[in-house]
């Protein structure tokens, strides 16, 4: 019985030690765990200089909707892979669906090498 107590110590002090080197080596940075496909992209998005088309301009000045609604659209949104053109060279162009100020919204985003563009938006 003491042998087993001594091993649920030592394996105890070990574990700590790991969580504490684990938390000092990723503690500074922002680190996530993007697996799903739908997350990843978003992430992508989020990552790169986000711009807006004319189109999108001239609503965003027209209607309720406004760029923060967009930006939330990009961290929450749902994307319809079927609607995607995910193929295309050298930009690939995303319909994102998402839900804001009970408004169901549609936006598609074309990304190129280092910019993000949103191209249309309009409600579903």
């Amino acid at each position: 019985m003491e042998d087993m107590r001594t091993r649920f110590t030592l394996y105890g002090i070990g574990f700590v030690i790991g969580i504490i080197i684990v938390f000092f080596f990723l503690g500074g940075k922002n680190a996530s765990c993007n697996w799903m496909p739908n997350e990843r992209i978003l992430n992508i998005i989020r990552q790169k200089n986000i711009s807006f088309s004319e189109e999108v301009n001239y609503k965003l000045g027209t209607s309720s909707t406004d760029s923060l609604d967009i930006m939330q659209i990009l961290k929450n949104g749902d994307i319809d892979f079927s609607k995607s053109q995910v193929e295309n060279n050298p930009c690939r162009n995303y319909w994102i669906e998402g839900i804001q100020q009970q408004k169901a919204l549609v936006i598609t985003v074309e990304i190129c090498d280092s910019l993000a563009v949103v191209k249309t938006l309009h409600e579903k």
